[in-house]
């Protein structure tokens, strides 16, 4: 082989490897779906009109609407915008103009504002009622909704996650216990059926039609590509033992912080500064080997709300909470990492929710920086030599209540989109009586 032709070959390996090296990236940095891309923005929320705890869901051509709220920190006025993207049911964005799925304008200023009043923290509050009439979705589908600035696109300041659905399969869904011995007492279990519409070809509808299932409107631990066992005439049977199936968990821990001058059970002790307050909670501990007991939770999610005060959207205030927790015999986890999980931590496992052991006091340390309301919350250990190895310090029971949200998508050999084409929620638990308080 002459020098020339190895150089050949050399060049060619060297270009593989980069453009592998590029595709790896462009495919992991895809997977990163919502995302605050200003440290100054705090509690971002997209949810059903009225309702914090449900997922963002629009129907086309109905009257209901989503909720979009965030807080700028810096306190200005500043112009943000926002639009969206249509997605495949795996977060990619569609192969589709934005005039193929939006009727009117692609980009909508957000006008509705208020100056933060009654609390220490200074903040400006913005909301937004969605769709707007002028900038109505035309497709049902994923829709990735992006908050800029200035009508900037690439001036990104946070993503969410909303479903288009057009509504024309029954989704039938129960919540059964696992048979096998491994999962009988720890795990839950779905069993599906979905009707599909009368002028769907249905010979190759199990090809065509897939489900995602999300288990308390998380996105992180979603069951995807989910595929029908069997068909029988218009109707997909789903009821394999593998699918559907989901650790139970248990009821999540709590924090009352709807208001900071009246201490709630979790609260250890408050300092309060002319310009801010600081909270500190009460040491948590493993639960693994604790029993079962139902109380009413908000499976994970959180509610912004006051005791104090009218709208505590505006109105409520912020304050820096610090967590503790004690680990067996004060001694940190070797070789594992411990991080806060819940909705206002998005779930991610990163720097910022991790507690750090404190040699002082013997407990794992860490503090967030959260608006009034009520919390839920969770511990995972993580392994430092393997991070997709997780387990919560919670424990896992059969009998815990958790809500399943299954999402039928559907698309033919020509389309160019996937559909929603249909929405079930169930939950595990029919005796839940919910809040009393």
């Amino acid at each position: 082989m002459n020098l020339r032709y190895s150089m050949k070959i050399h060049t060619a390996v060297k270009r593989f490897y980069f453009l592998f090296l590029l595709f790896s990236f462009t495919q992991n940095h895809a997977q990163v779906i919502e995302k605050i891309y200003k440290p100054y923005i705090a509690t971002a929320q997209l949810y059903g009109f009225g309702n914090q705890q449900q997922l963002p869901i629009y129907t086309l051509n109905s009257k209901e609407p989503i909720q979009l709220e965030f807080d700028d920190l810096e306190g200005s006025l500043k112009s943000y915008y926002y639009t969206y993207v249509l997605c495949d049911y795996n977060w990619q964005p569609a192969n589709l103009s934005t005039f193929d799925y939006i009727k009117g304008f692609t980009q909508n200023r957000i006008t509705n504002y208020r100056y933060s009043s009654y609390a220490l923290t200074r903040y400006t509050h913005y909301e937004a009622i969605l769709p707007d009439a002028n900038s109505l979705p035309v497709k049902s589908g994923n829709y990735l909704l992006k908050i800029f600035l200035n009508g900037d696109t690439s001036n990104l300041v946070f993503t969410k996650q909303m479903l288009v659905v057009d509504a024309n399969s029954v989704v039938s869904a129960q919540v059964v216990q696992p048979l096998a011995p491994q999962y009988f007492k720890t795990h839950q279990r779905l069993d599906l059926s979905v009707l599909l519409p009368k002028d769907m070809n249905a010979f190759s509808a199990i090809q065509q039609v897939k489900a995602v299932i999300l288990q308390n409107n998380r996105w992180d631990n979603a069951q995807r590509d989910v595929v029908a066992s069997f068909q029988r005439n218009n109707t997909l049977i789903y009821n394999m033992q593998n699918v559907g199936l989901f650790p139970a968990g248990k009821e999540w821990r709590w924090l009352d912080l709807r208001s900071f001058r009246l201490q709630s059970d979790r609260v250890d002790s408050a300092h309060y500064f002319k310009k801010s307050t600081d909270i500190f909670l009460k040491p948590d501990v493993d639960r693994t080997g604790q029993r079962y007991v139902y109380f009413p939770d908000y499976d994970g999610m959180y509610n912004i709300i006051s005791y104090e005060s009218i709208n505590p959207h505006y109105q409520g205030d912020y304050a820096t909470v610090n967590f503790r927790y004690a680990p067996p015999d004060a001694k940190p986890y070797f070789g594992q990492s411990l991080y806060l999980s819940a909705a206002f931590t998005e779930y991610k496992p990163d720097d910022r929710w991790k507690l750090h052991f404190n040699d002082t006091t013997g407990f794992y340390e860490t503090s967030a920086y959260l608006k009034q309301g009520y919390y839920n919350y969770q511990y995972i250990l993580q392994n430092d030599g393997n991070p997709s190895s997780q387990k919560t310090l919670e424990g896992d029971y059969w009998e815990t209540e958790n809500s399943y949200t299954i999402l039928i998508y559907y698309k033919s050999f020509t389309d160019r989109n996937d559909q929603l084409i249909g929405i079930s929620q169930v939950n595990s638990r029919r005796d839940r009586p919910g809040f009393s308080f």
